[in-house]
C-alpha cells in the first residue's frame, strides 16, 4: 500500500530541481534536447516538470520492460536510408519530466522497501573542527556518498562502501588516465585522431549514448574528450581508448594500475565507458580519484563545459550534468543505466567559514532499483542538497 509520508517527500523532492522548458527528440536542425540519464549518462540543462498534457499521455502508454541500457540516450528509429549518426538517446530533460510524472511514486516505494532510518555518516576521519558541519548535511538515505573539501580535507562518508556499478563516472578515469598519457596545456587541443569505423558504427546504438562521428574524420584530442565527457559518448570513450593503448583490453589495464597508484583498493575497471556493470566501485575511492581528477583545470574544465559538437556537425550535444552554472557547480560527471541507478561526481566552489573551498562529492546507486532516469533524477536531487547545506 503507498504510503502517504513518502509519497509527499518525494512530491517536494520534484520541486527542487530548477525548471526548464522540457524538449523533445528533434531533428538535425533544431536544437537538440537536454540530455537523459542512460547507462552512460543523461541530463544535461535543468530538469524540469514536463506538461500536464505529457504526463498524462506517460500515465496512458503500458510500461515496457527496461532493457539494461546506459542512461543516455537511445537513437532514433532506423530508416530505410543509412542511418545517420544518432544525436542522443534522450535528453535529459525528456528523462527528469518522465521521472517528475511518473517516478517520484516509483522512488518512494523503493525506500519504503529499503526503511526509512535516518543515514548514519562515517565521520572518523573528519578533522574535529568541522564534523559540526559534517553532521548537519543533508546525507542521502539510499546508496552511498563521499565528500571532500580543498583545504579542510574529508568531510565523512555514507553507506556501506562496497563495490557497487558506476555506469558513466568511469569516464572520469578514463579522461584522467588519457591527459596522464597525453597532456593538454592551456588553450592546446592536442593531436588529431582519425575516427575509426567501429567508432561511427557504435555511433547508431540504441543501447547508449553515443555521439554523431563518422569514419576518416581528424578530431582534436580535445574534441573527442568533450565528446565523451559533456554528453558521455560511449563510442568515444571507446575510441580513445584503442588510440591511446593500442586496444581497450590494453586500456583498462591502464586504468586500473591508475586506480592502484591512487589507493582506489575497491575498484575495477573493466571497460572505458562504464556500460559494463561489472566496472564497480565505491563513492570513497572515486572520491579518491576526484581528488586528483577534478583539482586538474584542464579536466575539471572539460567536464564543466554547457554543451559541445562533432565539428561539422550542427547538432548541439548538451552537458548531461543539470547541476552545472548552479551553486558554484564548475564540473562533474553523471552515470547511470539499469544495474548502477544515478551517480554522480561533482566539484562545486563553496563559502565555509567565510573562505572559498573547492567541495568534492560522489554520490553512487541511487535509486538503483528503479529505471536509469530515476535513478540520475535522484543523484542530481540529493548531489543539490549536499552542495546547498555546504556553508
Amino acid at each position: 500500500m503507498p504510503n502517504p509520508e513518502l509519497e509527499e517527500q518525494a512530491a517536494s523532492e520534484r520541486s527542487e530541481i530548477p525548471a526548464t522548458e522540457p524538449e523533445s527528440e528533434r531533428s538535425e536542425a533544431a536544437a537538440p534536447a537536454v540530455e537523459s540519464a542512460p547507462g552512460s549518462e543523461a541530463a544535461p540543462g535543468r530538469l524540469e516538470k514536463p506538461p500536464a498534457q505529457r504526463a498524462a499521455e506517460a500515465t496512458e502508454k503500458p510500461a515496457e520492460k527496461p532493457a539494461e541500457k546506459s542512461a543516455d540516450e537511445p537513437p532514433p528509429p532506423p530508416s530505410a536510408e543509412k542511418p545517420r549518426p544518432r544525436r542522443r538517446l534522450r535528453t535529459a530533460a525528456i528523462a527528469a519530466g518522465t521521472v517528475l510524472a511518473l517516478g517520484g511514486g516509483t522512488i518512494a516505494a523503493v525506500y519504503a522497501t529499503r526503511g526509512n532510518s535516518p543515514p548514519q555518516p562515517d565521520l572518523k576521519i573528519v578533522a574535529p573542527a568541522y564534523r559540526t558541519l559534517a553532521i548537519s548535511l543533508p546525507w542521502p538515505q539510499d546508496g552511498e556518498t563521499a565528500l571532500w573539501a580543498q583545504g579542510i580535507g574529508d568531510l565523512g562518508t555514507c553507506g556501506d562502501q562496497t563495490p557497487v556499478p558506476i555506469a558513466s563516472v568511469a569516464k572520469v578515469m578514463t579522461a584522467y588516465v588519457i591527459l596522464k598519457d597525453h597532456p593538454l596545456a592551456d588553450g592546446q587541443n592536442g593531436p588529431d585522431i582519425t575516427v575509426d569505423q567501429q567508432a561511427e558504427t557504435e555511433s547508431y546504438s540504441r543501447d547508449e549514448s553515443s555521439a554523431p562521428v563518422r569514419a576518416g574524420q581528424r578530431l582534436s584530442e580535445r574534441s573527442l574528450l568533450e565528446l565523451m565527457l559533456v554528453p558521455s559518448a560511449n563510442n568515444v570513450a571507446r575510441l580513445l581508448a584503442r588510440w591511446d593503448a593500442g586496444d581497450q583490453t590494453a586500456f583498462v589495464d591502464r586504468m586500473n594500475n591508475a586506480a592502484a597508484e591512487l589507493g582506489m583498493r575497491n575498484t575495477t575497471y573493466t571497460d572505458p565507458s562504464g556500460l559494463d556493470a561489472t566496472t564497480r566501485s565505491t563513492a570513497a575511492d572515486q572520491l579518491l580519484l576526484a581528488e586528483s581528477a577534478l583539482t586538474d583545470p584542464t579536466l575539471v574544465t572539460l567536464t564543466g563545459e554547457p554543451s559541445t559538437q562533432v565539428p561539422d556537425d550542427p547538432t548541439v550535444l548538451p552537458n548531461t550534468d543539470s547541476l552545472l552554472g548552479s551553486d558554484g557547480v564548475v564540473g562533474g560527471k553523471t552515470g547511470s543505466s539499469t544495474p548502477a541507478g544515478g551517480a554522480l561526481m561533482w566539484a562545486a566552489h563553496r563559502t565555509i567559514d567565510g573562505e572559498d573551498h573547492l567541495v568534492l562529492g560522489v554520490v553512487l546507486h541511487q535509486a538503483s532499483g528503479t529505471s536509469p532516469e530515476q535513478g540520475l533524477y535522484q543523484a542530481l536531487i540529493v548531489s543539490r542538497r549536499l552542495i546547498e547545506a555546504m556553508v
